[in-house]
């Protein structure tokens, strides 16, 4: 499969646009499912995923929110898709049984509130729909298939609070199991106390049109390679480093169309935010950290020496030793070589060596843009 790109990408950043250039109209997300806010105000966002279901529950709480529970599970739903086309039975049954807990902890808190999705494997899979009426009979659960904008969308809003003042130009990359999205955005125009807040208005869609004040998508991507999908491609070579490298050079070559890449950018006031568990699990590495603290990895700072120190030291193990290394997990170490591939050819071209790690995604974009749906957040 081919990158999926906007109708008419290929815009220039604009300081390099004059005043006749053309630009698309704002482009606008499938809306959520109305549904309303439960009695005891909770909310609920669930994510399925090519490898993982994960779900949060929450509620309100000033212009962010609180985590009441949550639920995570590795069901790999998109286990031999790349293959045969379709969802196979396994991986449907172990995304049957995980959406059942989900079910469970939905009725216990009594949430009304939800928006539950599935994107990647289930956008490409040619059973899919199939499947998503199977889950709604057997579970009652009802999930959209959301279109590769919105999944990239959502991963820009979640990352909102970690936008600095001084950013002008804003990469933010969300390396998924089955694809990975790229937004570029242009806040030169936005004042810089207002640029987290500009952010967190993306909810409603994506505009490439120069607006005073207001953000700009200079460019978005979704590259049909994730940890999963681009680990499967090169299954069949068997030297580790040489299979590294042929999966980061292979996934450079899917950047080519994505305008931003061969336009000069300047350093200064250039920020990339990186959502995905590789970048979590990479920082968790760089800390150290034998058991895992959202507290210290989110928000976090990597320069591109201390991300390529820690992918040396993961190539240097070796298949089993990455398996037995608790920094990892279980369930990560047959696709972190995948992940850290795509990470390494990232950093390799654009103009910082800077790397601010979020552990939020998906889930957390859902939540904030239903919440603020319902007017229940506190202003920015």
């Amino acid at each position: 499969m081919t990158p999926e790109r906007p109708a008419g990408a290929g815009a220039l950043p604009n300081s390099a646009q004059g005043p006749g250039s053309s630009a698309r109209a704002p482009t606008s997300a499938k809306p959520p499912r109305q549904t309303k806010p439960s009695r005891a105000g909770l909310y609920a966002a669930l994510d399925l995923g090519t490898n993982s279901c994960r779900m949060l529950i929450a509620r309100p709480k000033g212009a962010a929110f609180e985590v009441i529970d949550s639920f995570s599970k590795a069901v790999e739903l998109g286990a031999g898709l790349e293959q045969s086309g379709r969802l196979s039975y396994r991986p449907m049954e172990r995304t049957l049984h995980a959406l059942r807990i989900c079910r469970s902890k939905l009725e216990r808190h009594q949430v009304s509130a939800m928006r539950l999705v599935a994107t990647e494997a289930c956008r490409r899979a040619r059973n899919s729909r199939d499947f998503i009426r199977k889950i709604q009979r057997e579970t009652g659960l009802r999930l959209d298939i959301i279109t590769a904008e919105e999944e990239a969308q959502l991963a820009v809003v979640s990352c909102a609070s970690l936008v600095a003042r001084t950013t002008e130009q804003l990469l933010v990359i969300d390396i998924g199991g089955g694809s990975t999205e790229l937004v570029w955005i242009d806040l030169s125009t936005v004042p810089p106390p207002a640029r987290r807040g500009a952010i967190m208005d993306m909810h409603t869609g994506f505009s490439r049109t120069p607006r005073p004040g207001k953000p700009m998508v200079v460019d978005w991507i979704s590259v049909p390679q994730g940890v999963a999908t681009l680990r499967d491609m090169f299954a069949d070579v068997e030297d580790d480093a040489a299979r590294f490298a042929l999966m980061s050079w292979y996934f450079e070559e899917q950047l080519a169309e994505f305008s931003p890449y061969h336009a000069a950018q300047e350093r200064e006031g250039f920020q990339i935010i990186g959502t995905s568990g590789t970048i979590t699990t990479v920082a968790a590495s760089y800390l150290g950290l034998r058991r895992y603290d959202r507290n210290k990895v989110d928000g976090l700072t990597m320069t591109s020496a201390q991300i390529e120190q820690v992918v040396g030291e993961y190539l240097a193990l070796g298949p089993e030793g990455r398996r037995r290394d608790p920094r990892i997990g279980r369930d990560r170490h047959t696709q972190i070589m995948s992940g850290a591939a795509i990470l390494m050819a990232l950093m390799r071209v654009w103009p910082t060596d800077r790397l601010s790690v979020a552990d939020r995604g998906l889930r957390e974009g859902l939540l904030y843009s239903l919440m603020t749906r319902d007017g229940v957040l506190r202003a920015h």
